[in-house]
């Protein structure tokens, strides 16, 4: 028995965001305790993400008879999104992080939307706010006032990955291209390495954390995200990442047995709300016959 395409397109949209999710802990958790400073943690995650592409696409040969080369606007988003994330959350905390990119995410990629002509259905606008405002909900007790230089390296951070996502929709073959995007960072990786090696502090936590980060929740991560893109409105993909804050939540109740409380319990619920009413909303409505 074969999937159905709704089916696997929520399979792997799940995936991805659950690996949103995971890059924004290991990032964390890399940064938070010192184990490495922001711009070696990004030539580690960038050059293992390389590294783990191309181990996968050398086992395929169809995929290296594919013209899908990605792009260079694609590539230089995905440096800019990496760079400003990481040394944005080095004046950061969490929460107040979280609200700046994911609010950047879904202002820019909603407005490119609008601007190109896609009309908004009600349901689709009831959505955003029910889901925006669940998680504001969340992750209102961490939130404190950015300094400007975090708020404009996050913001930074927001517009290149909602550019860069907006550019996967039209991909034809994801795996190809999110390869191509990374090996394209290869110069800005070299360029960023020489700037900062005579301030590079390391650790072997910190090395590990960044290749995790690297090899398997942003090179597989996001080649799951470009799969899923193809079946995706720019609205949905923006809304359904909100969605992330709630996940790296739910990991942390069920991983490190973290109390459940009603703060979780209602933005999830809003969030989860919020996102249903996007994707399916405007379809429901507009097959019920009229009476």
């Amino acid at each position: 028995m074969t999937a159905s395409p709704l089916f696997k397109t929520a399979a792997i949209t799940s995936l991805a965001l659950i690996a949103f999710a995971l890059n924004s802990v290991l990032c964390r958790m890399a940064l938070g305790s010192a184990a490495i400073d922001a711009a070696s943690f990004t030539v580690i995650r960038l050059l293992s993400g390389s590294i783990m592409l191309l181990i996968i696409i050398s086992f395929g040969r169809h995929n290296r008879e594919c013209s899908a080369t990605g792009s260079w606007t694609a590539s230089l988003m995905l440096f800019i999104y990496a760079l400003t994330f990481s040394f944005a959350y080095l004046s950061l905390d969490t929460g107040t992080g979280a609200l700046i990119l994911f609010g950047s995410v879904q202002i820019t990629m909603i407005l490119v939307a609008v601007i190109s002509g896609v009309r908004l259905h009600y349901t689709e606008w009831s959505g955003v706010i029910i889901a925006f405002s669940g998680f504001v909900y969340l992750i209102l007790p961490a939130v404190s006032t950015p300094s400007f230089s975090g708020l404009f390296l996050m913001t930074a951070a927001g517009i290149a990955w909602a550019i860069y996502t907006l550019k996967g929709r039209g991909s034809v073959n994801p795996l190809m291209d999110t390869a191509f995007n990374f090996f394209r960072t290869t110069p800005l990786i070299l360029l960023l390495t020489v700037i900062t090696l005579s301030n590079a502090e390391y650790s072997a936590q910190g090395i590990i954390l960044a290749v995790l980060s690297g090899a398997i929740t942003s090179a597989i991560g996001y080649t799951l995200w470009y799969f899923a893109l193809a079946s995706l409105s720019s609205t949905q993909a923006a809304v359904l990442q909100l969605s992330v804050p709630v996940i790296a939540a739910a990991g942390g109740v069920i991983f490190i047995s973290e109390a459940i409380t009603l703060r979780f319990t209602v933005s999830t619920t809003l969030v989860l709300g919020g996102i249903l009413l996007v994707v399916v909303g405007k379809e429901h409505l507009l097959r019920r016959p009229f009476r």
